[in-house]
């Protein structure tokens, strides 16, 4: 077993589209180059939003780009049992309350308000809430440096269950992280504030947090927006695999010579260097335009 274990993780309601295509290949290189194992996880949680077939093509695109996998690819609509598990342990430790406030009672308030904090046992039509008290929590974050907050004021108490009964990204990326050994997230700086809840989660649950690292968004030409499929970014182009690892490359300022997809990404390896993205917040693509 190697020290490093390293995952992406799409969620399916969609095929990847070039900033998650980039958000791949970022994280396969920081794992390639420190000699670790990279994992690729579904992160199919919420079925309203699921695009029938994603999945699927969201795998092929890797496979076309050359980003071969470790292990057994994992899906979190698999993983009910484990996230009740988790709970049951923060409910034990008296963490967790039922909260039904409605969303109109909480228009205003920048991070929830304790309303229902006094609900310590289950209750009907409510959502499953981790009570995050006073304290500061501080990590150094690989791409970004020293990155602090003060959790109740700046996060507040963040939903692990949703009232239609759902687990909620935090429970269950936590859930999984833990369960898959990931010593390593590399992923976009927008997940940034997801970052200081989930750490609360592995202390109450007892575990270490893993190394993070968050890599500047991309922005279309002449846009404010992230590439994203909430933004219709276009989906990647299987057919021109080679061509969009190098505009992947580009960004990333390695010099790789023109091949097959897995020889470019052998070759990245040898020239990838995190400081390539110290620092950086935002990128701009621009060899295209959102439409």
């Amino acid at each position: 077993m190697t020290t490093y274990r390293g995952r992406f993780a799409p969620t399916p309601s969609g095929p990847l589209h070039f900033g998650s295509l980039f958000a791949a290949v970022v994280s396969y290189l920081d794992v390639r180059v420190n000699n670790g194992q990279w994992l690729v996880r579904i992160d199919d949680l919420d079925p309203p939003r699921e695009q029938p077939g994603a999945a699927d093509t969201i795998l092929k695109t890797l496979e076309t780009h050359g980003l071969h996998w470790d292990e057994t690819v994992t899906y979190q609509s698999q993983q009910s049992e484990r996230y009740q598990s988790r709970l049951a342990v923060l409910q034990q430790k008296e963490r967790l309350f039922w909260c039904d406030c409605s969303r109109k009672q909480l228009k205003g308030f920048p991070v929830y308000p304790g309303t229902c904090r006094h609900h310590l046992q289950p209750r009907e039509n409510s959502a499953v809430r981790l009570r995050v008290d006073q304290g500061k929590d501080e990590f150094q974050d690989l791409f970004q440096g020293t990155q602090h907050a003060q959790l109740a004021d700046d996060y507040g108490d963040v939903i692990l269950q949703r009232r239609d009964g759902l687990y909620a990204y935090q429970l269950a990326v936590v859930s999984d992280d833990i369960d898959a050994g990931i010593s390593h997230i590399i992923r976009g700086i927008d997940l940034m504030p997801s970052t200081f809840w989930q750490r609360e989660l592995y202390r109450q649950l007892g575990q270490p947090a893993p190394v993070y690292g968050h890599f500047a968004v991309l922005h279309a030409q002449d846009s404010d927006q992230k590439l994203s499929k909430q933004n219709l970014a276009p989906a990647v182009d299987d057919q021109t695999p080679e061509h969009n690892l190098q505009q992947v490359f580009q960004l990333l300022n390695l010099p790789v010579d023109p091949d097959n997809s897995v020889a470019m990404l052998q070759q990245a390896q040898t020239l990838y260097r995190r400081e390539c993205l110290f620092g950086k917040q935002q990128m701009q693509v621009d060899f295209f335009k959102l439409d």
